[in-house]
């Protein structure tokens, strides 16, 4: 529940510009995670997240630079634990996840802001990736295939 909770606070200040725990707060439990101030308090803590000034003179919470390279090394290993199988068609990618991972597999994915995915979309035990041209997708492709057990 943990991990779950993480990736996805991870997913909601990639997406959000979210500048206080309360908000965060509102945030998940909008997602339906019945947490505590105190949890979220944890959870910003473990996940070594930061305020930074953005271009419009506003903080907000993001993941440090420093701890950019740890989170490649989670994301590797929650996608190897959940990912069943990996393959392309064209410009899009279809990864099938043990039932309930796809999610936070995808928000994992999406805090390294690889430079050729374009977006990505996850239900319960499928991701859709869009890459930006065919080459891309066999490329990310056969590297996602190395971790599949």
């Amino acid at each position: 529940m943990k991990e779950r909770r993480h990736a996805k606070i991870l997913e909601l200040i990639g997406k959000y510009s979210i500048d206080t725990q309360e908000e965060l707060l509102r945030r998940l439990r909008e997602e339906g995670y019945e947490v505590t101030q105190a949890t979220v308090s944890r959870d910003i803590k473990e996940l070594r997240l930061i305020k930074s000034l953005t271009a419009s003179g506003k903080y907000r919470y993001t993941v440090s630079q420093e701890e950019s390279k740890d989170y490649t090394t989670k994301f590797y290993s929650l996608f190897s634990d959940s990912a069943v199988s990996v393959d392309y068609a064209q410009n899009m990618i279809a990864v099938k996840c043990m039932s309930g991972m796809a999610n936070a597999v995808c928000a994992a994915m999406d805090t390294l802001q690889w430079d050729n995915i374009v977006g990505t979309l996850s239900g319960d035990d499928t991701i859709f990736i869009l890459v930006k041209d065919e080459s891309a997708a066999e490329q990310l492709t056969s590297e996602l295939k190395k971790f599949v057990r």
